[in-house]
Formats: C-alpha cells, sequence, structure tokens
C-alpha cells in the first residue's frame, strides 16, 4: 500500500511512491505543466502535474482546482533544492475532496480590519502558521521548564469572588443567587494556596482585563503561567525568572528557526538573551528617564514608554525591582531597608516590548496583610480565605507572571499582539 505521509516526512520517502493530503497553497503553470503547491499544516511542497504523464481527469482537476480546495494527490518524491520543501511530488493521480469558493484572502494587500474579520481563515497563511507554531513551542517550552524543577501544576479558577489588583478591570457578571462574580485577571492567589501544598506551583491558563486600552501590548484575554514558591524571597525569585527567560529563547531558536526565518526575525538580537540580565533598581531607572529628558516623578508607575526609553539601555532583558509600594498590589510586600518600596520586580523586554514578567515577594505576616486590605478598601470577607495562608504555617514566598502573548510578540518581532493569539479579543472586537 502506498503510504500518506506528512509533508514533514517526505525526507524520508525519496524515490518512494506516496499520498499526501491536503490544501491547495497556490499554483502556477506552463505551458502544459501546473505547479501545484499544498499545504498541510506540517509544511509546504510542489506537486507537479504534467499533461500526457497523467490521466485527463487528473490534468483536469489540476486545471480548475482552486486556491484553499482540499485534495489528495499520489506521486513520486523526488529531491529538488530549489522547491518550497527541498522536496517536489512527480504526480500520477490527483483527487479534489472539496472545491473551495473564491477565497477572499489572496496574495494582494489586505487591510488588518479586513485580515482580523477574516481571522478564522487569516491563521492559514504562512506567517500566521509560524506565529502560532512558535506559540507552541513556547507553550511547550513553558510546561517543560516548570516540569523538570519539580512544579505541580496547580489550575485556579476562572471565575472567582474577588478582584486579585483592584476592581477597575473586571469582567464582572451575575452569578446566580450569590451576588457578584468575576473573570479572574490572574491565579496567582489561588497559586499562593498551592505553594503552601506543594511547595512549588505553576498556573497557566486564560486572565481577563476589563482595561480600555488600544494599545498593541493589550488584549482583554490573554494567557499567563504564574509559579509560586515557598520559601522564596525576591532575589530567588528574580534568578527564577532570568533562568526562565533565558530557557524559552534559547529553545525556540534552537526549535522554531525555520518559522523565525519565515518571519524574518533577527536572531542575533534573541541570541544575546542570556544570563545574567542586568538588574536596576526603580531609582535608577528613574534616573536613566531623567537623562533622557523625560519629566518623570519619582513614585508614579512606568507606562509603555518609560519601559522602550528604559530597555532601549541594554540589549537584553532588564530587570527592575523595588518599586513605590504605592503603584503596587496590596500582597506585596515592603522591603525592611525601606517600607516604601515594595520587593517588587518587573522584566522589560528589549527592542520596545515592554513588560513580560511582573513579580514580588509576597506579604507574609498576617497583621500587615490585614492592614492592607482595610488601606485598599477591600472586603475583608472575600479574603478570609488568603489571609488563612498567613495564619497556619505562612513562610516567606514569592511567585511571578508571565504573559505569553506578550512573549510570543516580542520572539515573533511582532508589531501587534493581535498576530500573537489565534482569535484575538479587544476593547473593540470578540469576533470571530
Amino acid at each position: 500500500m502506498r503510504p500518506t505521509v506528512y509533508i514533514k516526512d517526505l525526507k524520508n520517502y525519496t524515490g518512494k511512491e506516496v499520498t499526501l493530503k491536503g490544501w491547495l497553497y497556490n499554483k502556477r503553470s506552463s505551458g502544459k505543466i501546473k505547479f501545484l503547491i499544498l499545504r498541510d499544516g506540517t509544511g509546504y511542497t510542489q506537486c507537479v502535474v504534467v499533461k500526457g504523464n497523467v490521466s485527463e481527469e487528473t490534468f483536469e482537476n489540476a486545471d480548475k482546482i482552486t486556491q484553499e480546495s482540499s485534495f489528495e494527490i499520489t506521486g513520486t518524491v523526488k529531491e529538488e533544492p530549489r522547491a518550497v520543501s527541498g522536496y517536489e511530488i512527480d504526480t500520477k493521480s490527483l483527487s479534489i475532496i472539496s472545491l473551495a469558493n473564491e477565497y477572499p484572502i489572496t496574495p494582494k494587500e489586505h487591510g488588518v480590519e479586513f485580515l482580523i474579520d477574516h481571522r478564522h481563515l487569516w491563521i492559514r497563511s504562512r506567517r500566521q502558521v509560524a506565529i502560532l507554531k512558535i506559540r507552541h513551542r513556547i507553550v511547550k517550552a513553558i510546561r517543560d521548564f516548570f516540569d523538570e524543577r519539580g512544579f505541580t501544576l496547580f489550575d485556579p479558577p476562572i471565575i472567582t469572588p474577588n478582584a486579585c489588583e483592584g476592581t477597575s478591570t473586571l469582567f464582572e457578571m451575575d452569578y446566580f443567587d450569590l451576588g457578584k462574580a468575576y473573570l479572574t485577571q490572574s491565579g496567582q492567589l489561588y497559586g499562593e494556596s498551592g505553594a503552601m501544598a506543594f511547595g512549588k506551583i505553576y498556573t497557566f491558563g486564560p486572565t481577563f482585563r476589563a482595561e480600555k486600552s488600544k494599545t498593541r501590548r493589550h488584549l482583554t484575554e490573554f494567557w499567563m503561567v504564574e509559579p509560586e514558591m515557598a520559601f522564596y524571597d525576591l532575589d530567588d525569585n528574580m534568578d527564577l525568572a532570568e533562568e526562565f527567560l533565558e530557557y524559552i529563547v534559547q529553545t525556540v531558536l534552537k526549535d522554531r528557526a525555520e518559522e523565525l526565518k519565515e518571519l524574518q526575525r533577527d536572531t542575533s538580537k534573541l541570541e544575546k538573551v542570556k544570563r545574567p540580565f542586568p538588574r536596576i533598581s526603580y531609582d535608577e531607572a528613574v534616573e536613566i528617564l531623567k537623562k533622557k529628558g523625560v519629566d518623570f516623578q519619582w513614585g508614579n508607575d512606568l507606562g509603555g514608554t518609560d519601559e522602550t526609553l528604559i530597555s532601549e539601555e541594554f540589549d537584553k532583558p532588564v530587570m527592575v525591582h523595588r518599586y513605590p509600594a504605592e503603584v503596587k498590589a496590596f500582597y506585596m510586600k515592603r522591603d525592611p531597608a525601606n517600607p516604601k518600596l515594595a520587593l517588587a520586580v518587573d522584566i522589560l523586554a528589549p527592542e520596545g516590548y515592554g513588560e513580560i514578567i511582573g513579580g514580588s515577594q509576597r506579604e507574609d505576616d498576617l497583621n500587615l496583610l490585614l492592614s492592607r486590605i482595610k488601606e485598599h478598601n477591600l472586603p475583608q470577607d472575600f479574603f478570609e480565605w488568603y489571609l488563612d495562608l498567613r495564619r497556619y504555617g505562612s513562610v516567606p514566598h514569592s511567585g511571578f507572571g508571565l504573559g505569553l502573548e506578550r512573549t510570543v510578540s516580542w520572539i515573533c518581532g511582532l508589531e501587534h499582539l493581535r498576530e500573537a493569539i489565534p482569535f484575538p479579543r479587544m476593547i473593540y472586537r470578540n469576533t470571530p
């Protein structure tokens, strides 16, 4: 029997007759020869159909087949360095499975809105396939990193009774007879309970921010990985985050070189993402901004433009630590050397991609955490379970969150996060 094979495996079948199944990416003709580019999800290959070498039916099918039609083709695998995959199929027979209507996405230039309206089809394009394959490899690298280091995957709820980082960016819903509930902003608080049970955990799933932002760095639904570690201080936390980022980037460089080439990514910049990363305090970051002529007031949080200006000074991710406590979340521990500062860290990606990791040492003192909840006017009743973590065997602990789409965007060199997820959700779009 002729084996049905995938394009990625053609190198194993040189000189042999095989059957391929997929979709027509494009085609061209040269007299009595037709060149069909087949895609099957694993790659692209050229199928050569020569009149006289195939039946009339096969040649007619090759003539009438349209872009994105599905078809099955049988032929002999030949090595051809000039072909798209390095191999081509000398066609023997071709049968159309489904003849496609006129395809709306053509090689001509289309506007962004048109492409997002047709996102369900746009993801078939070579660029989008390359991006989403890199995303897949990043996801696997994330899981491999933590699994190999003794972390336990810990799944937090998506529906929560309270906010994690303030109420202004929550998606609210009516929850049966129990009143209001919210889509999660972060799995962190629940992750802390997991760290007290397992020592080291990570959460990984979708999060939601009702932030009315239209910048290229924001989505309303995105994925975040959040490790949480018992007995880790801020320095331990930064060491882990540094190792983590290096692992992800170097893994993608090794395993997704073809996709990065398809995106025309300057990989020399990614090759520099190796430890140690520069570490600067918030105070030092403010000095960098002032030297660049920015009228920045100490005590403000860093904005997107500020992050870009700071990261311009470095050719690898930079870690900014010890922020003013007033601009950070209630659960972050204060610096014993200066209580006005939080033991927090943000990691800014180079090339203007902004914050990709945010983390901190968590407040482990019950009384101090109680006072912060009151300062922020948060309902203590909803946090009693969280306070229990300090009542029953509290320990120093730390964690961070990495935004998957921002990481994909940076590694791929994208201009906007909308390409970093299969179906982007933004404040002006919830379709298709």
